[in-house]
């Protein structure tokens, strides 16, 4: 790989803008910037990680970052533009192609009709571990923090009864909603949550432990209420039993709330 000539690189970022409203002619130019600064010791047509399906350039993360500066300011203003870039990109199945497709998509305004859309769609495809970090937590940036109520409309639908697939996303896209920002609303995200720990499957059981924390983070005395009403009113035995596995790592005050209650039954002999 070149050395990185920060000149250059500001020419071949430049020309990417210039092609922002060009989904074709852009993505035929990325591929030549990223050809460029390709490690070829590193590069190999096999999956970056063993769940993923992604062919990677391994480009430098300096690269990558401004590409990203120079197209986010476009995104902002052209969001019509900029979804039709990203679906481009993220059609075009690369790691880096959808990282920017992600990137892109959340820096357009929160209000665009599209946006929940897509973040719908792509969430059922990711199987890449970065791409779905990002996704999960850049994509979303402009909804925490701007419109937080269209944001908890997208969580509501991925943490539907019957969409157990989306849970464990809907989940990771809630964190840094309490963990990031001042949002201190709890009882409508109590209201989204309750079907998804009330079933608490044992594959969701870190997610479940993170998404407690949080909350109890934000409000430990609703989250002391809300989870002991839980335990009460629900007939499903599986949730007792994720309760006491994660409890060690539970909040202590919550823990000594919680014991009891989740307490395994002894037998009768």
């Amino acid at each position: 790989m070149p050395a990185i000539d920060l000149a250059r690189l500001k020419k071949q970022v430049i020309r990417l803008a210039d092609l922002f409203d060009q989904p074709e002619a852009f993505l035929h130019e990325l591929h030549e910037v990223l050809d460029f600064y390709v490690n070829r010791t590193l590069r190999t047509r096999r999956p970056v990680a063993p769940a993923s399906v992604l062919e990677t350039y391994h480009t430098p993360a300096l690269v990558l970052r401004h590409i990203e500066n120079e197209l986010a300011p476009l995104a902002k203003t052209r969001p019509n533009e900029a979804i039709e870039l990203a679906d481009a990109l993220w059609e075009a199945r690369y790691l880096e192609t959808r990282l920017l497709a992600a990137f892109l998509i959340g820096c357009i305004p929160p209000h665009e009709d599209r946006l929940l859309v897509r973040l719908t769609a792509w969430s059922q495809q990711i199987r890449d571990p970065n791409v779905r970090a990002v996704l999960l937590t850049t994509s979303l940036a402009r909804l925490r923090t701007e419109a937080a109520d269209r944001l908890l409309i997208l969580v509501r639908e991925w943490l539907h009864p019957a969409r157990p697939r989306f849970w464990a996303n809907g989940i990771q896209a809630l964190l840094p909603l309490l963990e990031e920002t001042k949002y201190e609303n709890l009882p409508p995200i109590f209201e989204i949550i309750t079907p998804v720990i009330e079933s608490s499957p044992a594959i969701l059981q870190e997610d479940l432990k993170q998404l407690i924390r949080a909350l109890y983070h934000v409000s430990p005395a609703e989250t002391t209420y809300f989870i002991k009403n839980l335990i009460k009113e629900s007939q499903n035995p599986q949730m007792k039993v994720t309760l006491r596995r994660i409890l060690p790592d539970l909040p202590p005050e919550l823990q000594e709330q919680i014991r009891d209650l989740v307490r395994q039954p002894r037998v009768v002999q």
